[in-house]
């Protein structure tokens, strides 16, 4: 598969899952993320049929689809009530992925409010320890982003933000149902870069790497490439270094500009010297 076709979109929330499919097929791109909380595509809507009719259009559009849960569902949660909440939203993506034909399942750490950053992390690591095992279950794969900081100031703030937050989480589970997805943009928020990212991060177990323009060390912005100043060329250039095969998933604008954005994006890595 070539550089441009690894090259993703993700729907989001912008299309009902079936356009979505053919909207992938008719502009050749061969990996699409949808997330299941909402409207058309509530995770509650996918009955046995429905489900069928999306696995043939997967097939007949040659399109991979991957799932991604809500940010803003705290998988660090530990209340009463709201932690079993969140263990069976948890649940219902995973036991939609083989429903539905997807490859794989996006998920975070959710986040901490200051004073309770230990007990958050705890949480988040023993609830997602819970669900790597019921994937195994149901031969599902859980990717664990990195998410972005947030303002030093802020009284909330993302986990698994820095490296050694994000190392907590994968170096204490060890699953085949357990990867990782590296969003780029936000390494590019911290200190460390994407090139002190690269340097620690297992890429065998990377399955995908999410893509956006920002500002470095700026704050969290999904800008469309050359909104920001991102160096998608040597980002190219060190990861396909390191033998990575997966997917890339450009998540930002529209559709039209993450689309159009794959021609840029494959010109800036041949310019940097990736035979794409």
């Amino acid at each position: 598969m070539t550089l441009f076709e690894r090259i993703s979109v993700d729907i989001g929330r912008r299309l009902k899952l079936e356009d979505a499919i053919a909207w992938a097929g008719a502009h050749k791109v061969r990996h699409i993320d949808i997330q299941l909380d909402t409207g058309a595509n509530a995770v509650t809507s996918f009955d046995a049929t429905r489900a069928k009719g999306i696995r043939a259009l997967l097939e007949k559009h040659e399109v991979h689809l991957g799932l991604h849960t809500l940010s803003a569902v705290n998988v660090a949660e530990y209340s009463p009530f709201l932690s079993e909440a969140v263990d069976s939203y948890m649940r219902a993506y995973i036991e939609a992925m083989p429903l539905l034909g997807a490859g794989s399942i996006v998920v975070h750490a959710s986040y901490h409010f200051t004073a309770d950053v230990e007990m958050r992390m705890q949480a988040g690591l023993d609830r997602l320890k819970r669900m790597v095992e019921h994937a195994e279950k149901h031969k599902a794969l859980l990717l664990l982003e990195n998410l972005n900081k947030e303002p030093a100031d802020a009284e909330v703030h993302y986990l698994a933000h820095t490296m050694e937050e994000w190392a907590y989480y994968y170096d204490a589970i060890d699953s085949p149902a357990f990867a990782l997805s590296f969003t780029a943009n936000h390494a590019h928020l911290m200190p460390d870069g994407v090139e002190g990212f690269l340097a620690r991060i297992p890429m065998q177990r990377v399955v995908e790497v999410r893509l956006a323009d920002c500002w470095r060390n700026g704050h969290e912005q999904h800008l469309v490439p050359g909104e920001g100043d991102f160096d998608f060329g040597d980002m190219f250039r060190r990861i396909e270094a390191m033998g990575f095969r997966g997917h890339y998933m450009n998540a930002f604008g529209t559709l039209e500009n993450m689309d159009q954005a794959r021609h840029r994006q494959v010109r800036a890595a041949r310019a940097a010297g990736v035979a794409a």
